[in-house]
């Protein structure tokens, strides 16, 4: 049975450990103010869950989804993410984070930048365009019209397709932006960000993106 390590506890980081119990997987899940914080969250989520610092996570993942504010990433443990699949649900608020020069003029992604920290990991985006909330209320069945579509993004194939097995598992269709040199198209302030969209839609927001907003 696949571990997700999620690093990072807050709202898309639990929302995310509660479609993977409910999906099969185990998860072991860190916040940076320890994991004795984390008592009411395993509480709900059950057997299935545990908690640890960010490199237990980390080591005890199959799978990492990496979700803490952009201005923390340098703290991602490398080592322990060496040879393992890491999604990034990460997203660029300057008004958080400061600003970062070459997010601002187009000559990096936010993604990009967390592959970079972990150049042995294969980095793919993943959640980043969605409301927490929405990733457990708003999911349906393979087929279903209603279906609402994800987007990612990565330099290796073998992570775009656990993306996109993960969402279709937690109830949603993928659009594969390809590289991560393209992954800007679904950032923030882009008009497929934040917005309820189906395939067909969610390719045509992508396609009209501008790359500095």
């Amino acid at each position: 049975m696949t571990t997700i390590g999620i690093i990072g506890a807050g709202n898309i980081g639990s929302q995310v450990a509660r479609k993977a119990i409910e999906s099969g997987y185990d998860v072991v899940i860190s916040k940076s103010r320890g994991p004795e914080t984390l008592a009411d969250l395993l509480a709900e989520l059950g057997p299935k869950a545990s908690a640890g610092t960010a490199t237990q996570a980390a080591e005890a993942a199959d799978v990492a989804v990496v979700t803490v504010p952009l201005k923390a990433y340098a703290n991602v443990p490398v080592e322990p993410l060496s040879g393992k699949i890491v999604i990034d649900t990460n997203n660029y608020y300057f008004e958080r984070d400061g600003h970062i020069e070459a997010l601002d003029n187009g000559q990096a992604t936010v993604t990009g930048m967390l592959q970079k920290h972990l150049p042995t990991s294969r980095v793919a985006k993943g959640f980043n365009h969605i409301m927490a909330a929405d990733i457990t209320a708003d999911s349906f069945p393979s087929g279903d019209p209603a279906r609402r579509a994800l987007a990612t993004s990565s330099d290796f194939a073998d992570a775009s397709a656990f993306v996109t097995k993960l969402y279709d598992e937690f109830g949603f269709d993928t659009v594969n932006i390809g590289p991560l040199v393209d992954s800007w198209r679904v950032e923030r302030d882009r008009p497929a960000y934040g917005v309820r969209q189906t395939i067909a839609e969610l390719e045509a927001n992508l396609a009209k993106a501008p790359r500095t907003v």
